[in-house]
């Protein structure tokens, strides 16, 4: 069994192994794109952990979704496990760490789990990174996580979770990208949101972002400011902080337009290409 592989070892065959993300990921990796480097701890870890630690999830499945999150978040990590964790954290140069659970029902068609498990960026040091690896697993046992399942009807024993571990880009502007028009579905259109400082305020909504819309070649055909209610910026040492936007970031006009053309044109054409 692979408790922890490099990013390029999976590709989009591999859902039950590196979940949604992990998978994805590896599939990007393979065809050249630039991903950081990372490594996935896989669901073969988690079921290891549980197993370890005697945590039945079948008999756990109408329990108070937190306690259960508590025990697996408490659960010691085996040896062999651990050390080829950290190997493979050294392998990074041992420095800052973006920590992203990867459900096995991520990505599927009509169940994103966008922000429905939990990710931290930053983690700087060996036992920061083993805590935010136990704490993903956990987060498949948030309320959310379980709400969302029961809502899409997804059978809670069939869903285990992998983590992916990555060098941190301490991005000046991040957001996200989508290759067709999510609100027409054209798919000559390329879609940007974007706003300044680390992508999390981005995918969790905490900000109303720069929305760009392209051409395949990425002309912009519209843009509409943000507001950068907040700007998540790491901090020396590991962790975040949530910093207001102050008025001159807040305030962008046609003439300020945030990503200029050359950055642009790069986005589309590693969407399009």
């Amino acid at each position: 069994m692979t408790l922890v592989a490099p990013l390029r070892a999976f590709g989009r065959n591999d859902l039950a192994t590196a979940g949604g993300k992990g998978a994805n990921l590896g599939e990007l990796v393979r065809h050249g794109f630039p991903v950081p480097d990372g490594f996935v701890v896989t669901t073969g870890a988690y079921a290891t952990v549980l197993t370890a630690a005697g945590i039945d999830i079948a008999a756990r499945l109408d329990a108070d979704g937190g306690s259960v999150r508590s025990e697996i978040e408490k659960a010691p990590i085996p040896d062999a496990l651990q050390r080829a964790i950290l190997e493979a954290y050294r392998g990074l140069g041992s420095g800052p760490v973006a920590v992203r659970s990867s459900a096995t029902a991520e990505d599927l068609p009509g169940a994103a789990f966008a922000g429905q498990q939990d990710t931290y960026l930053n983690i700087v040091g060996e036992e920061a990174v083993l805590d935010a690896v136990r704490r993903c697993w956990g987060s498949l046992w948030s309320e959310r996580a379980i709400a969302y399942r029961r809502r899409l009807r997804i059978d809670p024993e069939e869903v285990r979770i992998a983590v992916v571990v990555q060098r941190l880009v301490e991005a000046e502007t991040a957001g996200v990208m989508f290759t067709a028009n999510p609100v027409t579905g054209a798919r000559d259109d390329v879609i940007v949101d974007a706003s300044t400082g680390l992508g999390e305020a981005v995918v969790s909504g905490a900000v109303t972002p720069d929305h760009y819309v392209l051409a395949p070649d990425g002309t912009v055909r519209s843009w509409t400011p943000g507001r950068r209610e907040v700007v998540i910026v790491a901090v020396a040492g590991g962790g975040v902080d949530h910093v207001a936007a102050s008025d001159d970031q807040s305030d962008q006009g046609e003439e300020h337009r945030p990503l200029p053309d050359h950055v642009l044109r790069r986005l589309a054409e590693l969407g399009t290409g």
